[in-house]
């Protein structure tokens, strides 16, 4: 159906006189404005995982759920189903450009991907890999999105042979090792050539981070994957990495990727990292790793220019108290300080005016609340030593790590400004619902935008006024109409609609991108 909603055609007797009088939708642009396009604020996904988990906690719990869903956050496209990857991504891709954002998506189903750890699964071969891709890159279009391409894809590659001619641990029984290396590569080059051929998409490759990769060979390995035909790589996707470190990595692979490029005997096993002249465990030593890129770029007879330069994301979802150090003596085989580390904390909010001339964005790839897995600290048990619980799986909501990290966050969050209130009564298939909304602020709010989900395949049917709603698949947008385009502080509007199916449990409002109190 049209996304202007059409005129009820009929009210069931048992409903006349709670909608009373049904009216038509009107078109946004008839009433107050659309938002024009912004290419500096990021979307917040209303039918985001965050936004889902909170409609069904109580208490402390829901808060914190709802203090995470009213950020921007990666949305995660791991179906392998091609037309359903594809159909959720344009989802995303056609509610942000409504909302005038612009949406991060985390595509993973590299074959053999997180190689049959945690996350396991993938496409079965390089062939639907790249069938997956098309899928999705044609369902972007040429609508605004950023892509953090296949987290850990870099990182871990079946049966690689790492800079220093290390072989590394990966070696999955179903890979071929004569192969598999380079179909890695050409998994990746052909995702970042479809991506890439929309002139809107920006694409981001995977760069691990500063407690993983050295630069060099990271640097090597994003060479090989066609950096240079995306727009950079991101950084401490679903870690811990301090601030300092991580921005430092980045800028570090950055100039590695330069110096590479632009001088003819330069190779990225000549690149300084956290690791030599540095000592990566002792931060007041990583000038020394400035200062031999500075002599570098001397003696090449060059000066760094960050406009032609590779850029980065980078994820600042949870490391606002920086990495995990476990407690001594613990006697864990493997403390897997990467997994749901007690403690940690929201950091930077996300931003792409980040004052950072190499880095595009803080964003948060990870959606923190989200456990990293049933982590046993190597130990063979179901309970988290760490933590005395048995974790929840990947990707799971994980209510006490998102309690620590609201608690902990490195930045304030605001407060809402507004509250919203709604009743919804289900009668025989139908339900209807009234919402109110109210400015709790200072400021008048003027034509104002209401954007929320329904949590399944409700479809609202006719209206009962109050506002001009319209509705794409899950996503709501309620906008003022008449005298209602304003709301001023301590003053409220209310707005009702008819809908089929089961009431919706809707936990996540935003007022113009903002998040009010439910």
């Amino acid at each position: 159906m049209s996304p202007h909603l059409r005129r009820i055609a009929a009210v069931p007797a048992a409903l006349a006189t709670v909608v009373g009088t049904v009216l038509l939708a009107t078109p946004a642009s008839a009433h107050g404005h659309a938002p024009s396009p912004s290419p500096d604020r990021l979307f917040v996904n209303v039918a985001g995982t965050a936004g889902g988990s909170a409609a069904g906690l109580t208490g402390q719990a829901r808060a914190d759920a709802l203090t995470i869903a009213g950020q921007p956050y990666g949305t995660w496209i791991t179906t392998g189903d091609a037309a359903k990857a594809a159909a959720s991504a344009r989802a995303v891709v056609k509610a942000a450009a409504k909302d005038g954002s612009v949406p991060l998506l985390v595509l993973y189903n590299i074959p053999f991907r997180d190689c049959a750890q945690y996350s396991a699964g993938g496409a079965t071969s390089t062939a639907e890999y790249e069938a997956w891709i098309d899928a999705i890159a044609k369902a972007i279009g040429n609508d605004d999105a950023i892509v953090a391409l296949e987290p850990d894809s870099l990182g871990i590659i079946p049966f690689n042979t790492d800079l220093n001619g290390n072989a590394e641990w990966c070696q999955p029984a179903d890979a071929n090792p004569a192969t598999a290396v380079s179909d890695r590569y050409e998994q990746l080059t052909h995702a970042v050539k479809a991506l890439k051929a929309h002139r809107n998409t920006k694409v981001y490759l995977d760069g691990t981070h500063s407690g993983w990769l050295g630069v060099g060979d990271i640097t090597d390995r994003l060479t090989k994957a066609d950096v240079a035909e995306a727009d950079g790589f991101f950084l401490n996707a679903s870690n811990y990495e301090s601030q300092f470190r991580i921005t430092e990595y980045s800028r570090w692979i950055s100039q590695c990727l330069d110096l590479s490029t632009r001088v003819s005997w330069y190779q990225p096993s000549y690149c300084a990292s956290q690791y030599y002249p540095a000592t990566a465990s002792d931060e007041t030593t990583w000038h020394l790793t400035d200062e031999k890129y500075a002599a570098d770029y001397e003696g090449a007879g060059i000066t760094p220019d960050p406009a032609h330069m590779k850029r980065s994301i980078i994820d600042t979802s949870r490391n606002g108290q920086g990495s995990w150090t476990p407690p001594a003596g613990n006697g864990w085989p493997d403390a897997q300080v990467w997994c749901n580390p007690p403690d940690r904390g929201l950091g930077v909010l996300p931003t792409l005016a980040t004052g950072d001339p190499l880095v595009d964005g803080f964003v948060w790839i990870k959606v923190p609340g989200e456990s990293d897995g049933q982590c046993d600290r190597g130990t063979g048990s179901a309970v988290d030593p760490a933590r005395g619980v048995a974790d929840p799986a990947a990707g799971a909501w994980f209510a006490d790590m998102a309690r620590e990290l609201v608690a902990n966050a490195a930045q304030p969050i605001p407060a809402p400004t507004c509250t919203v209130k709604a009743s919804t009564t289900q009668l025989r298939g139908v339900f209807v619902s009234a919402i109110t909304v109210k400015n709790t602020g200072t400021k008048a709010v003027p034509t104002w935008q209401l954007r929320y989900a329904f949590d399944g395949t409700q479809r609202i049917t006719g209206l009962r006024g109050g506002a001009a709603i319209t509705q794409q698949g899950q996503y709501v947008t309620a906008r003022g109409v008449g005298r209602d385009t304003t709301i001023r502080p301590g003053h409220s509007v209310t707005f009702g609609y008819v809908g089929v199916g089961t009431a919706p449990k809707t936990a996540l409002y935003l007022l113009d991108g903002t998040r009010c109190a439910a």
